[in-house]
């Protein structure tokens, strides 16, 4: 069932569907309901799950202004408080890994936590990277000089469009100024105080958040294990997704049983 509810001001569209104990899912940058509903249908006949479009995703609202991370875990919150969840196992692919190691890192509400090819560190730099950073910087700079266009404004508009990243060039908006934020907080501190039994899932083959990051957060976290996915990428859940079946249903099994 599709519903919504004002947070803040803002709406929210979430799924909520199955009885029992809760699950929340929180997808990544770009997603919504719909990318996470291949996770909801291992679940949904077993708990009650619930699916949030992110605030600037789906169908709920933007932002007012730009978010980082930690506004995203607040609005969360005020989510969870609205529903009066007061326990639940929280997944977090990607983005939404950001907003749950926050959540799990402050709060005792969550009894398990599933992070999927989880963002929240900050990549290690090659030379590679800041050459293409500083040409990147370059570029830019000759094209509001000598392109066409009646403000630096629409010359900025035209240039991001063209030669930025796919998920900024498909920001609009306040999203673009919250990606920017968030892909710059790095939450490695906050590891160490998630007290949740914590499951890891990573695809091998990730190359938006690499498998390194996911050893490092199996490291820093105390109650936590990692599970490599052979020959999935970043959306690991969907490349391999009996492997990924089975590894859930085995880590939740417990809370299904009860």
């Amino acid at each position: 069932m599709i519903m919504r509810i004002n947070i803040d001001g803002l709406n929210i569209n979430y799924m909520d569907e199955g009885t029992g104990d809760a699950v929340l899912l929180l997808h990544g940058w770009g997603g919504s309901i719909q990318t996470m509903i291949p996770i909801a249908n291992i679940l949904k006949d077993k708990c009650r799950v619930i699916v949030p479009d992110l605030p600037g995703f789906g169908e709920s609202d933007m932002p007012k202004e730009p978010w980082n991370s930690y506004d995203y875990a607040q609005c969360i919150k005020r989510f969870i408080d609205a529903l009066g969840l007061n326990s639940i196992v929280l997944f977090g692919h990607s983005h939404g890994g950001r907003i749950s190691i926050i959540l799990s890192s402050r709060y005792d509400f969550v009894k398990k936590l599933i992070l999927i090819d989880s963002a929240g560190l900050i990549p290690k730099r090659k030379l590679k990277y800041y050459i293409k950073v500083y040409s990147f910087k370059l570029l830019k700079k000759i094209y509001v000089a000598f392109s066409a266009g009646n403000s630096e404004r629409e010359k900025l508009e035209k240039f991001y469009k063209k030669y930025g990243s796919t998920d900024y060039r498909e920001s609009q908006g306040v999203m673009r100024n919250t990606m920017v934020k968030v892909i710059h907080d790095n939450l490695a501190e906050l590891l160490p105080d998630i007290k949740a039994p914590t499951l890891l899932i990573w695809g091998a083959n990730d190359e938006d958040t690499p498998l390194y990051m996911g050893k490092l957060m199996e490291e820093k976290i105390s109650d936590s294990g990692l599970i490599t996915l052979k020959g999935a990428g970043h959306y690991s859940y969907i490349d391999c997704y009996d492997q990924f079946k089975a590894v859930i249903n085995m880590f939740l099994k417990d809370e299904f049983n009860k």
